[in-house]
């Protein structure tokens, strides 16, 4: 390196740590998280050469990669975690960095921090700096609900710049309510869509799964801190045994993620300058030659299930910034949570699945293992320790987070190489301007399977299908009818993919059958009629009037899904039978209407699900042509407020209290509260009552022109049912037609156009038997008598 002109600032990968622990046999005590990343981090400034204590005294920066039991928000800590983690591995090792990161959820984050680091440092804004992960899965495991468990609960002072989750974009209700929740399923379905796209059979498939992992387990049975160090054959890996048992069509237990392992990892990182004056080695020097990153779109959105573009673009960007091809690599880790993570970026770039060079440097995520977000750090201190093992090299680490939908790449090597300043904007800027698939939340009809899985779970096997809707090409996501043998034989045995089936939308997802008579047969659309007992709900019929109580006074009449199916089904029953021509709802007990969402049930992690008439049956509901009345006693909080506002009129006691109160509990007013009530009050009001949660009481409800009617205390009923009369004394044919009409003008801001525009509902009006009788009652001067038709 004589005669080498580098700016001082420029970054340097100079330490690098790893740790483990076996917890069987082990002479140690259980490790935490803390413990493990604080034993990587000191091997890593032990690594540096330097003096330990200089080296962590001048550590400015600290930079944790989120565990993963603090990567969701509701996730558990069940023996305890720090308050603070990454102060907490500061503190471990002695240093007092003026600065504390921790880093979002995905896989992504060791080598985007190292990046974003290498970045700081190269800009002036950082001179040493420490970067690590771990966790303590296996601990956590083997000792949850011990009584001799240790606690390794920590309060650490000091600023922490806490990034969040980063999940926007990984999930959606759609598909969590599929079962789409968990990493194997996710990815199996990118799997087989590549199965698909290679016109390769199942067997054949995983056969090149076996021959592409094979090199991993020898990679890793050679690796000290591999957690399961075993080499294995290609037919081993694939071949379903009871220990191998089959976990998501395509894969069995031994090629996915292996996630319960006790792992840690650290790198140390400094500009030049300070490398010279802590005195380390320049044959320690590794430098960051290239890097990229990229976020793909939503997986529901991208038009490709069986690629990864974005994170093919990121590697060759990175590539790119290096000035190196492909052929120039010395090392190569891929991330490989899953085959397709490896197969994708394979299938992109045109490097070979057996390339010579292998493509991991640890052993790879089912086999070194996969701890929590922390697995590329583990890549980058090995292409550390490879590059200065050969001066010169060029090793490439390839991180994946979330569902293919992060990457971060980086080109490391012992050769020189000034700081190359990027700017990322327009490679995401272009993946933003692919094509977005249009997507179905509700799918009814003839479909074709654009891919499967097959989840074998303790429950038995759950179907899942993402399909197109012949009838307009929107993808869906739908599940198997629980006892559709014929649909599981097909996605089991035949080629489904590409396959004509039928998919129908329910409550609770969609669900997809072979044929249209085989749905019919096993979910038969039911008529709507009313029954004669409910469980959360109770129904009076009084002549053309259907009375709706809401029969949870427990819960101060608050909505579980159960009680929202029923009160789907009975306004259904109501719209359907023309006998019926107002509606009246309302609340058991004096306290309230509606409390809205019943968060304990929702809280105590029970299955959830929304009918698609909307909550309460009502809010989502279209074609609502008959009068729907609310008989508002006492409160009207959340989405008891959002019924009220989806219905039609309202007579309000003056107990009544309206809010929308999502706000307070970490929610928002989704089911039609934030359309509605700014179309109801005026909109500074209803602002500050979305906001807030600002409550109104009947009187000022009633002034704002919220509701119709204020009666006295405990008269909602009683009021509502005068004002039904009032409604039963008009043609109900007028009303239905009225109602119709004025939905149909709601979105025509020109008041002339809207009262001109043409309505079938009109035509059906003037052939009617009530318009002549009302005419004819009108010249006999006495009472009509309605026919509704």
């Amino acid at each position: 390196m004589t005669g080498t002109r580098l700016d001082p600032r420029t970054p340097v990968f100079v330490g690098v740590g790893q740790s483990s622990q076996t917890l069987t046999n082990s002479p140690r005590k259980p490790m935490s998280a803390v413990d493990l990343a604080v034993e990587a981090a000191r091997g890593a400034i032990g690594d540096t050469g330097a003096d330990p204590a200089s080296v962590a005294s001048a550590i400015d920066t600290v930079a944790g990669v989120r565990q993963f039991e603090i990567s969701t928000p509701d996730a558990v800590s069940p023996l305890g975690r720090s308050s603070n983690y990454p102060r907490s591995v500061a503190d471990g090792v002695g240093a007092i960095p003026r600065r504390a990161i921790l880093e979002v959820s995905g896989g992504q984050s060791p080598q985007h921090l190292a990046t974003e680091i290498a970045t700081s440092i190269a800009a002036g804004e950082c001179e040493v700096a420490l970067i690590f992960g771990a966790e303590a899965m296996s601990t956590d495991r083997a000792c949850a609900g011990d009584e001799n468990a240790p606690d390794f609960t920590e309060h650490v002072e000091g600023d922490l710049e806490d990034r969040g989750y980063g999940l926007k974009g990984l999930m959606s209700a759609d598909l969590a309510r599929h079962g789409l929740v968990g990493a194997p399923t996710q990815y199996a379905l990118f799997e087989n869509a590549r199965r698909a796209r290679l016109g390769l059979t199942r067997e054949e498939y995983a056969a090149d799964i076996g021959l592409l992992f094979a090199p991993f387990t020898a990679v890793a049975a050679a690796n000290p801190h591999a957690a399961a160090p075993t080499e294995r054959s290609a037919s081993e890996l694939v071949t379903p045994t009871q220990r191998n048992r089959p976990i998501a069509d395509p894969y069995t237990r031994f090629v996915v993620a292996r996630d319960q392992v006790n792992q840690g990892a650290a790198v140390v990182v400094m500009s030049v300058a300070a490398a010279r004056e802590l005195g380390v080695a320049q044959e320690k020097w590794v430098y960051l030659h290239g890097h990229a990153d990229v976020v793909e779109r939503r997986v529901i959105e991208r038009e490709d299930l069986s690629s990864a573009p974005a994170s093919v673009l990121a590697v060759q960007r990175a590539l790119d910034v290096a000035g190196i091809g492909l052929d120039d690599l010395t090392t190569i880790d891929l991330y490989s949570c899953f085959p397709i993570a490896v197969f994708a970026l394979c299938d992109g770039l045109g490097l070979a699945t057996d390339d010579p060079r292998g493509l991991t440097v640890t052993g790879g995520l089912p086999f070194f293992g996969g701890p929590g977000n922390n697995y590329s750090m583990h890549a980058i201190a090995e292409t550390v320790v490879r590059m200065r093992d050969a001066p010169g090299g060029l090793g490439l680490v390839g991180a994946n987070g979330g569902l293919l939908s992060k990457y971060s790449a980086g080109i490391y090597s012992t050769a020189p190489a000034s700081w190359q300043q990027t700017d990322d904007a327009y490679l995401q800027a272009e993946v933003d301007s692919w094509p977005a698939v249009a997507h179905a939340t509700d799918a009814d009809g003839w479909a074709r399977v654009e891919t499967f899985t097959i989840n074998h779970g303790s429950d038995g096997k759950i179907g899942i299908v993402v399909g197109r809707l012949e009838a307009d090409n929107r993808r869906f996501v739908a599940n198997v009818i629980d006892g559709d043998q014929a649909m599981i034989e097909r996605l089991e045995t035949d080629e489904p993919i590409g396959s004509r089936v039928f998919v129908r939308s329910t409550n609770r997802g969609n669900r997809v059958s072979t044929t249209e008579a085989a749905m019919q047969q096993l979910l038969p659309t039911p008529e709507p009629c009313l029954r004669d007992d409910y469980e959360f709900t109770e129904v009076r019929r009084d002549g053309h009037v259907l009375e709706i109580v809401i029969n949870r006074p427990h819960a101060r009449n608050s909505l579980h899904p159960p009680a929202n199916d029923e009160l789907e089904e009975i306004f259904d029953a109501f719209f359907s039978d023309p006998d019926l021509w107002v509606a009246i709802l309302t609340g058991a007990g004096d306290k309230a209407f509606c409390a809205g969402n019943d968060l304990v049930y929702s809280a105590a992690a029970k299955p959830m699900w929304m009918p698609r008439t909307g909550f309460g049956g009502l809010t989502s509901r279209r074609g609502m042509n008959k009068p729907v009345i609310a008989a508002v006693n006492g409160f009207a909080m959340g989405g008891g407020c959002e019924i009220a506002l989806a219905c039609h009129l309202v007579v309000a006691d003056d107990s009544a209290t309206f809010a929308l109160s999502e706000v307070r509990v970490g929610l928002v007013a989704g089911a039609g509260g934030l359309v509605r009530l700014p179309r109801a009050v005026p909109e500074k009001l209803a602002t500050e009552m979305i906001l807030t949660g600002k409550r109104l009481n009947a009187r000022e409800a009633l002034a704002q022109g919220l509701v119709n009617r204020v009666v006295e205390t405990g008269q909602a009923l009683a009021g509502a049912r005068q004002l039904a009369n009032e409604i039963l004394a008009a043609s109900p044919t007028s009303v239905r037609t009225s109602l119709e009409i004025m939905a149909q003008t709601q979105g025509v801001s020109d008041t002339v156009e809207a009262a001109a525009l043409p309505s079938p509902a009109i035509d059906d009006l003037l052939s009617s038997e009530d318009m002549q009788e009302g005419m004819l009652a009108f010249a006999e001067k006495r009472a009509p008598r309605w026919k509704n038709r």
